[in-house]
């Protein structure tokens, strides 16, 4: 390795393979930075190391006689600092494996320098990067050593086999290891009380698998059963059942809720209306309304007073449903303060939203301005959005009178530059293009998007091949069942085509 390569991955690994604060590794490094001690020594060794570990050149047989090689001696040090390196640069597509043949390495080398700790800290930073393979070898040890888990790492790799669509390999890992003895210690952290089988259960919950979470709350009720845990445990089953989608079990989870006494705060009731407005949203988007009040005077009734977020969850489903009329109409009580709460930004959005997509563009702009008046202060992401919406529906004026407003509230950054000077450049408009771009210019912002859209020579111009045409709704409604019919024709010879090849 030259020494320019290696100037680089010194540096690199200085900046991102050293230990967190939080370590004591961290102290010692910095002592030793303003001591003034020979540590470029340490780096060099560490960088060396890290560049077997990780190139990805040769095969897992050849690490170890490549680490041999190398001649360095094997610390608790550089074994932290590797597998934090690891960790810090998110490494994959077979690293992880690389890292356990270091730690093999590690072994055979200084016994003393790989410690449970090392260990456990290996399998967490390869459940954080994605490396199902290397951790289920690695757990795999750990089992076979008879190694106990700490309680973080158990719910990374519970969390991490739950988010790759494993669940059931992770309640298969659970088991195993209750049947060894081998599950963390239950106890009392930083966030409260903890235990193995909650970590099982939250992480089942928050992807949706309520009922096997459900498995696991049966097999072990007699820890699961005292307070504080039943609280914790029916809260992650009704957000289980609402991830899920299933407003039924949802809703009797949460009346077992208020009949064992249990206190239902904002979200749980959130979670539960944006599981009933979206299963609504699918199946009946007339009972959207009526059934959201319902729920809002179950929520007044036991003492919680919605918010604007609660709100917010039925104007985006009223919004998708295209019911202009109710989503205004519930703006509008916000707006009076007659349903006890004030609307943000979000609600605006989602309501004003509607409005565009469905032509009603003045009104919109109307709502706007009455929402500054209001003194509802916007974001970057409120501008982002609208000013999106009405590119795509080809509304590129109104989107430049957006656009000057998002300046007026000093909001303007290079995305929203990038997206208008691109749309307008599309469309042939290549002055209103070259405007913005000096504009951007002066402003010293550094764009995204090439100067070579300015030029008409370089840039292909939208044209459209026939002219807009606004139907009535009685040639929109032929236009529909005619598609009908010609689907419905071209699946009949689909099916008489299949039956004659049989």
């Amino acid at each position: 390795m030259n020494t320019t390569a290696m100037g680089r991955l010194t540096a690199t690994l200085a900046r991102r393979a050293l230990p967190s604060r939080s370590t004591p590794v961290y102290g010692r490094v910095r002592r030793a930075l303003c001591s003034g001690a020979t540590l470029d020594g340490e780096l060099e060794a560490a960088a060396a190391v890290c560049e077997v570990v990780f190139s990805g050149a040769g095969s897992l047989d050849e690490v170890g006689g490549r680490l041999d090689r190398l001649g360095v001696s094997v610390s608790p040090a550089l074994v932290g600092r590797v597998i934090d390196s690891c960790g810090e640069m998110g490494v994959g597509g077979g690293s992880g494996r690389r890292l356990l043949r270091f730690l093999e390495w590690c072994r055979s080398k200084n016994p003393g320098a790989l410690d449970d700790e090392a260990l456990d800290r290996a399998i967490g930073v390869l459940a954080r990067v994605g490396d199902l393979t290397a951790m289920r070898i690695a757990v795999g040890d750990a089992q076979k050593d008879g190694r106990r888990m700490a309680p973080e790492t158990f719910t990374t790799v519970a969390e991490a086999l739950v988010k790759a669509g494993k669940e059931d390999e992770a309640v298969r890992l659970f088991r195993g290891l209750e049947r060894q003895r081998l599950l963390p210690q239950p106890g009392v952290g930083g966030d409260g009380v903890w235990s193995s089988s909650l970590a099982m259960v939250q992480a089942l919950c928050k992807r949706g698998h309520a009922r096997e979470a459900q498995g696991v709350v049966w097999h072990h009720k007699r820890e699961l059963s005292a307070e504080p845990m039943v609280s914790i445990v029916q809260r992650c089953l009704l957000h289980g059942w609402c991830v899920h989608g299933n407003a039924k079990e949802a809703r009797r989870v949460l009346d077992d809720m208020k009949s064992s006494g249990v206190p239902l705060g904002l979200p749980s009731f959130n979670d539960f209306l944006h599981c009933l407005c979206h299963r609504n949203l699918r199946f009946n988007p007339s009972a959207l309304v009526p059934e959201a009040m319902d729920v809002f005077a179950e929520m007044r009734s036991y003492g919680v007073t919605p918010a604007a977020s609660s709100f917010n969850i039925l104007l985006s489903c009223l919004g998708r449903a295209r019911r202009v009329k109710e989503a205004y109409r519930i703006l509008y009580l916000m707006r009076e303060e007659k349903s006890g709460c004030s609307p943000d930004w979000v609600s605006y959005y989602l309501v004003v939203r509607v409005l565009y997509l469905t032509g009603r563009i003045i009104r919109g702009k109307r709502l706007v301005d009455a929402m500054l008046e209001s003194g509802v202060p916007p974001t970057a992401k409120f501008f982002h959005g609208l000013i999106g919406v009405l590119c795509g529906t080809e509304q590129l004026d109104h989107a430049l009178d957006m656009f000057k407003l998002m300046k007026r509230c000093e909001l303007v950054d290079t995305q929203i530059y990038d997206l208008l000077i691109e749309k307008l450049c599309r469309n042939g408009r290549f002055e209103v293009g070259r405007e913005l771009w000096d504009d951007a210019t002066k402003s010293g912002l550094v764009l995204g998007c090439s100067e070579d859209l300015l030029d008409p020579l370089k840039t292909d111009v939208f044209r459209p091949a026939s002219t807009a045409q606004r139907l009535s709704p009685q040639k929109y409604k032929c236009l529909v069942q005619k598609k009908k019919i010609t689907a419905v024709g071209s699946k009949k010879d689909a099916a008489i085509a299949a039956s004659r090849k049989k």
